[in-house]
């Protein structure tokens, strides 16, 4: 009996457990994210002023560090990941923008079919 009441358990939460182990392993991601060093924090409208203020004044190397800042809110680590993910899409973008620049031409279709193979 006790092991159908257990298997009945394990079934009826799989989904919510799977979901809760997804969430931590997020959040450790996101705990470990670097911050760039240079980071300007006053140009980052969408934290409060104390925590402009504080993250400025301590310069955590990882979104995890800010958390653990007094005076840091939640609100304001969310707001900080958000940036950085914004950073990190325009700078793969314009990353990308500079290497097809680079590129050579693509060939048109009288090259290809003239090509000797």
């Amino acid at each position: 009996a006790d092991e159908k009441e257990g298997a009945e358990i394990e079934l009826k939460y799989s989904g919510y457990i799977a979901r809760q182990l997804e969430q931590i392993q997020q959040m450790k991601k996101q705990q470990s994210k670097a911050i760039p060093l240079d980071l300007d924090y006053w140009s980052i409208h969408t934290l409060s002023m104390e925590s402009r203020e504080k993250l400025a004044k301590v310069r955590p190397a990882t979104v995890g560090q800010a958390s653990r800042i007094g005076g840091v809110n939640p609100a304001d680590i969310t707001a900080l990941l958000v940036h950085l993910e914004l950073e990190a899409r325009r700078s793969r973008a314009t990353a990308a923008a500079a290497a097809a620049s680079h590129s050579p031409p693509s060939p048109d279709r009288e090259q290809l079919a003239s090509a000797p193979f």
